[in-house]
C-alpha cells in the first residue's frame, strides 16, 4: 500500500515556500495530494479553479504529486483519500503553537492520520501568501517569492482589481 500524505492550504497564491514543502514531502511519501481549500465563504484573490491550475503547473515534474480541491474537514478528506499523514510547513514559533493545536484536533478526529511538521527552508521563512499579496498590491517586487507565471498572474489580477475600484 502506498503511503500517501496530504499538503493542505489555500495557496492564494502558491509561493516558493509552499513548493519547497511539497517537494520535500514528495521525497518522504509515495504520493502527495496537495489539497486546495475551496471554501466559497472566504474571499480569495484567485478562485479555487485558478489556484488548483496554478499548483498543477507549478508541480509539473514532481511525478508523485497530484492536486485536488477540498471543502469541509481536512481529516475527512484525508480518510477519503487513504492518507496516512498531513504535512504542514512551519515558518516561526507562532506557526508551531497553531499547528500543534490543529494536529491535536486532527488526531482526535482521525486517529490514523499523523501530522508531520516540516521547518520552512530559511530563504522562505518569512514569506506568506498574504504578505506577497500585500507587498505586490503596494508595488513591491515579489518576483523572488513566487514562480514566474504566478507573479505574472498576480500582477494582472491586482491590476484588474485596481481598474475595477
Amino acid at each position: 500500500m502506498a503511503r500517501r500524505a496530504v499538503c493542505p492550504g489555500s495557496f492564494d497564491p502558491v509561493t516558493h515556500g509552499h513548493l519547497d514543502i511539497i517537494a520535500r514531502a514528495s521525497r518522504i511519501f509515495d504520493e502527495v495530494v496537495v489539497a486546495v481549500g475551496v471554501n466559497v465563504s472566504k474571499r480569495r484573490l484567485f478562485s479555487a479553479d485558478e489556484r488548483i491550475e496554478m499548483l498543477r503547473t507549478a508541480c509539473v515534474g514532481i511525478d508523485n504529486v497530484r492536486v485536488s480541491g477540498f471543502d469541509g474537514l481536512l481529516t475527512a478528506f484525508c480518510v477519503d483519500n487513504d492518507a496516512v499523514a498531513i504535512v504542514k510547513g512551519l515558518r516561526a514559533g507562532g506557526d508551531f503553537d497553531y499547528e500543534l493545536q490543529m494536529a491535536q484536533m486532527n488526531a482526535s478526529l482521525a486517529p490514523g492520520v499523523e501530522t508531520v511538521l516540516l521547518p520552512t527552508a530559511p530563504p522562505h521563512a518569512f514569506v506568506s501568501s498574504s504578505l506577497v499579496k500585500e507587498v505586490a498590491a503596494f508595488g513591491g517586487d515579489v518576483s523572488g517569492f513566487v514562480p514566474g507565471f504566478v507573479h505574472d498572474r498576480l500582477l494582472a489580477r491586482l491590476a484588474e482589481r485596481a481598474d475595477g475600484d
